[in-house]
């Protein structure tokens, strides 16, 4: 995996990131300054879990030759509080495109909470080290 570098430069908060190969923008909507030239923030850690789940989905699918077809994936992020700590609760629903079963569902639904990004959310063991230059 290769670094993300993130600049700010004069435009309120237009973030341009790059990993060396990919360049996305992020940026705050226009009614708190914004621009809404890219997705904001909440809407990156979303659109990472969503990508994820959906690539962990695949996966498992083509090992197990389940035909499903599209797969459409939705995820929403709600703040919460509590007890005096700030929590995310991400809300993801997935459709598929070809029918299956009630166990494929039940063993899909296992395997999107085993995604990488997934586990990486829900540890809450997480840990953030700012160094500043």
């Amino acid at each position: 995996m290769e670094k993300v570098q993130a600049i700010l430069e004069n435009e309120n908060y237009v973030v341009t990131i790059q990993n060396g190969k990919h360049t996305l923008v992020s940026d705050e909507p226009e009614n708190i300054g914004g621009k809404d030239k890219g997705m904001n923030p909440q809407e990156l850690l979303c659109a990472s879990l969503a990508s994820c789940t959906l690539a962990t989905l695949r996966m498992y699918a083509e090992r197990k030759n389940w035909q499903l077809g599209t797969i459409l994936i939705e995820v929403d992020i709600k703040e919460i509080n509590e007890n005096g700590t700030k929590k995310a609760h991400f809300f993801r629903h997935i459709r598929f495109e070809k029918s299956l079963s009630n166990e494929q569902k039940e063993r899909l639904k296992q395997i999107a909470d085993a995604c990488p990004i997934s586990k990486i959310l829900k540890s809450g063991e997480n840990i953030i080290e700012t160094y500043i230059a």
